[in-house]
């Protein structure tokens, strides 16, 4: 069950984080760039000794980390909005 809960977050982290930075990858790109996203927001949230609790505190991280990977995929590729 924990897996389907951490792919669920990754999803919508994912999914949210391609709309703001306006991205054009499919469902599964979201899924894969918000469970990675949700690493990188643990890992930054740690780094600022900041902690989330319950589902939208684990979504926000995932979010915040995902934002941040899109942005550096979009640096790293040369892509403008």
């Amino acid at each position: 069950m924990n897996f389907l809960y951490f792919l669920l977050v990754g999803l919508v982290a994912g999914f949210l984080a391609d709309k703001v930075v306006k991205n054009s990858f499919s469902m599964v790109g979201d899924l894969v760039v918000g469970v990675i996203g949700s690493f990188l927001g643990s890992w930054l949230f740690g780094l600022l000794n900041l902690s989330v609790s319950g589902l939208f505190g684990q979504i926000f991280a995932a979010f915040v980390g995902a934002v941040v990977l899109l942005l550096i995929i979009n640096w790293i590729t040369g892509r403008r909005k």
